[in-house]
């Protein structure tokens, strides 16, 4: 897994993550209401327009089995971030045992989610904050085909530099491509040599024709 423009560009992108097949699958959950624990409808909250379930426990299975696999790897990637920033944080090895510690906070809740996007619909920029516990990095993987399914939808990152206006990023996504990016903030190397912290937002812009579904990942759970 390469990570490399996360420190670069605050998105890394991993290509065809998931197959076809895998997308139709994740995208027909939709439609079976034992999968999810609560829908959101964006507009009534001001979050935009749209709508998102968040997934139920146990997870579908090839939901569980993307958390799990992808976690180790982002897990090294927090606590390096921990470490330039200072924070003191140590993200175990294991997901079960990072949600393990969610859990005696109370934040036991799942929180990977399925968006659903039509014509008209956008996603304002937020952070995915749930909690007290909080992992750095999330996965947001698009499972419908830009321009055959749905055309509009970018995915939108910006980052509020000190002192300075915030910069904006579009990260471009095929079929089963997915995007990883930081929760709420990151490390940033300065003028000077040394790093500093940057807020991230993240979200979708709106949609001109079609219908857009994503999967969501966040690793920590919910209060």
């Amino acid at each position: 897994m390469d990570l490399t423009d996360l420190d670069r560009h605050g998105a890394a992108r991993l290509p065809a993550l998931l197959s076809l097949d895998q997308c139709a699958a994740i995208v027909a959950l939709w439609d079976d209401p034992s999968a999810f624990r609560k829908e959101v409808v964006m507009a009534r909250h001001g979050y935009g327009r749209g709508r998102y379930r968040y997934c139920a426990y146990p997870l579908p299975d090839p939901i569980a089995v993307l958390r799990e696999s992808l976690y180790p790897a982002l897990a090294a990637q927090a606590n390096r971030w921990a470490t330039m920033l200072g924070t003191g944080d140590i993200y175990p090895a294991r997901h079960a045992d990072f949600l393990a510690r969610c859990a005696l906070a109370g934040q036991d809740k799942p929180t990977p989610l399925l968006l659903r996007y039509e014509a008209g619909d956008w996603n304002a920029l937020h952070q995915d904050v749930y909690g007290p516990h909080i992992f750095p990095l999330q996965v947001a993987i698009l499972l419908s085909q830009p321009e055959r399914d749905f055309t509009g939808g970018a995915f939108i990152l910006t980052e509020q530099r000190p002192r300075m206006q915030s910069r904006p990023e579009v990260v471009p996504l095929g079929q089963g491509d997915a995007v990883i990016f930081p929760v709420r903030d990151r490390p940033v190397t300065g003028a000077r040599g040394g790093p500093h912290r940057v807020q991230m937002r993240h979200g979708v812009s709106r949609l001109l024709s079609g219908v857009r579904y994503t999967l969501g990942i966040i690793f920590h759970d919910a209060a």
